[in-house]
């Protein structure tokens, strides 16, 4: 074999090493991502699972509470009343009759 040989064969094997190599570092990454990912989500699911209706004030158990057509959660513990995004807004976009119905509902008159 001749020096040219070599240093072609040398050449090709410092070639296929560093693809080697950049697909290894690429696949580790991709492992990384996919990993911390899954940590993030179980960690994600393991505080909506701790804190799910659970009152913020006392941490009691919350019941979810249909009231004309809202529903509601509150607290079984200190009867705090909690609302969810848009269910406040939307006790307003009712008619007058129908608004004074949910607070007598509310207020158990």
């Amino acid at each position: 074999m001749t020096d040219a040989d070599r240093s072609r064969e040398d050449d090709w094997f410092r070639q296929n090493e560093k693809e080697l190599l950049e697909a290894a570092r690429i696949a580790r990454l991709k492992r990384q991502q996919e990993r911390e990912a899954g940590e993030k989500e179980g960690e994600r699911r393991r505080l909506r699972e701790l804190h799910y209706l659970k009152c913020p004030k006392c941490g009691h158990d919350m019941k979810a509470q249909d009231l004309s057509g809202v529903e509601v959660d509150r607290c079984t513990h200190c009867e705090g009343l909690f609302f969810d995004a848009g269910e406040f807004e939307s006790i307003f976009t009712k008619r007058a009759g129908e608004r004074r119905g949910f607070w007598r509902g509310l207020l158990r008159i």
